[in-house]
């Protein structure tokens, strides 16, 4: 999953959304040493990400991907489900999806203290350039999927992928408002 869905699901406290965030910025991170409040929020990320790379609708969503871009199926998808998240936003919750965004961002603000350097500059740039308002908008996501492809190393054919998402859309709509239930209810009961 991506960053909205991983704060969206995190257990209720900022210091926890922060956590669900550190997931991705792990690497050289003492996670004994963090909070136990974080270290929750951690461990809800790795948790949500283990579930979903497992479930069906998801797999079934990455065959759909042409065999030189499966590969990066899994990163198009995690971006590609918060624009879905924020599009069926009142099926899965009645909070205000404005509201929600945010007190998200005055948390990453105000708890930068919690992050590493990484996660830091990440989410700065995440709250000043309003990434998760820009994800409401299909366009938007196809240039934060080719930001990541000119990111990757390696050649690759990631770049451009949202020509392969566009004709999909409705199926892989299908397919995560099949699977974000099943999620919504995994996540509820991690401790």
């Amino acid at each position: 999953m991506n960053l909205l869905a991983h704060l969206f699901l995190a257990p209720d406290s900022p210091e926890a959304r922060v956590g669900s965030i550190l997931g991705d910025f792990t690497r050289g991170v003492d996670l004994a040493a963090l909070s136990p409040s974080v270290r929750l929020g951690v461990r809800h990320h790795f948790a949500v990400d283990s579930y979903t790379d497992k479930h069906p609708d998801v797999l079934a969503s990455k065959r759909l991907f042409s065999r030189q871009r499966r590969k990066f199926s899994g990163v198009a998808l995690d971006v590609l489900y918060d624009y879905f998240l924020l599009r069926h936003w009142n099926k899965f919750t009645d909070a205000d999806q404005n509201t929600f965004i945010n007190e998200v961002y005055t948390e990453l603000q105000n708890n930068e203290n919690l992050m590493t350097p990484d996660m830091s500059r990440t989410t700065r740039h995440l709250v000043s350039h309003d990434w998760f308002g820009s994800y409401r908008d299909l366009d938007n996501i196809g240039y934060a999927l080719d930001r990541v492809a000119a990111r990757i190393r390696f050649e690759n054919s990631f770049s451009g992928i949202i020509t392969e998402i566009r004709p999909l859309h409705a199926e892989l709509e299908k397919h995560f408002l099949s699977f974000f239930p099943d999620l919504q209810t995994f996540a509820g009961g991690i401790e």
